[in-house]
C-alpha cells in the first residue's frame, strides 16, 4: 500500500505548496479543503505529473463532525494516513467586542477542535503501523498575543501547546 499524505487546507497556499513536496517524494494525496473547484484544480494539476493518486473531499472543517467525516472517507477509500498536515486556517480582525461570534467560533474549530480530533482519530494507527508524521500549523501568532487577533493568536498557542505535548509523548 502507497504511503498517503493527508493536507488540509490544501486548495491554495502552504497546503497546495506542501502537496507538491509531497507528491514529488511519492506520497499518494488526500487533499481536504472547503474549496471544491479549488480542489479540482489542484487534482488535475497534479495528475499531470504522473506520479500516483490524488484523492479529494470537500469538507467545511468548521462544522460538528467534520474529523469524522475525513476518518470515514479514508476508510472507505482504504487510505492509511502516513503524513497528516494540519494546515487550514484563516483569520478574524477586529476588535473583539466588534468581531462575529459566528467567524470567531467557526475559526476556533478549525483551528483546535477538528485538529484535535482528527489527530485523535489518526495517531493510533500511525503508532500500530510504525510510522507516520503530524505537522501542526501554528503561525507566529502562537508566541505572542494578538490584539485585534485575539483568537487567531490564542487559537494558534492552543496548537503550538498541544504540539510540543503530543512531541513529548
Amino acid at each position: 500500500m502507497k504511503e498517503v499524505a493527508l493536507i488540509t487546507g490544501a486548495a491554495s497556499g502552504i497546503g497546495y505548496e506542501f502537496a507538491k513536496l509531497a507528491f514529488g517524494q511519492g506520497y499518494d494525496l488526500a487533499l481536504i479543503d472547503i474549496n471544491e473547484e479549488g480542489l479540482i484544480e489542484k487534482q488535475k494539476e497534479l495528475g499531470t505529473l504522473g506520479k500516483g493518486n490524488v484523492q479529494y473531499l470537500p469538507v467545511n472543517l468548521a462544522k460538528d463532525g467534520a474529523a469524522i467525516e475525513i476518518f470515514d472517507w479514508l476508510n472507505s477509500e482504504k487510505l492509511q494516513v502516513t503524513i497528516l498536515f494540519n494546515n487550514a486556517g484563516f483569520g478574524n480582525f477586529g476588535y473583539f467586542k466588534e468581531t462575529s461570534w459566528e467567524k470567531d467560533e467557526a475559526m476556533l474549530k478549525v483551528h483546535m477542535v477538528t485538529t484535535t480530533h482528527l489527530t485523535k482519530l489518526l495517531l493510533p494507527g500511525m503508532i500500530e503501523r510504525g510510522k507516520g508524521k503530524i505537522l501542526n500549523n501554528a503561525s507566529v501568532a502562537a508566541f505572542v498575543p494578538g490584539p485585534l487577533m485575539s483568537t487567531y493568536h490564542a487559537s494558534k498557542a492552543y496548537l503550538l501547546s498541544f504540539t510540543q505535548a503530543l512531541a513529548n509523548e
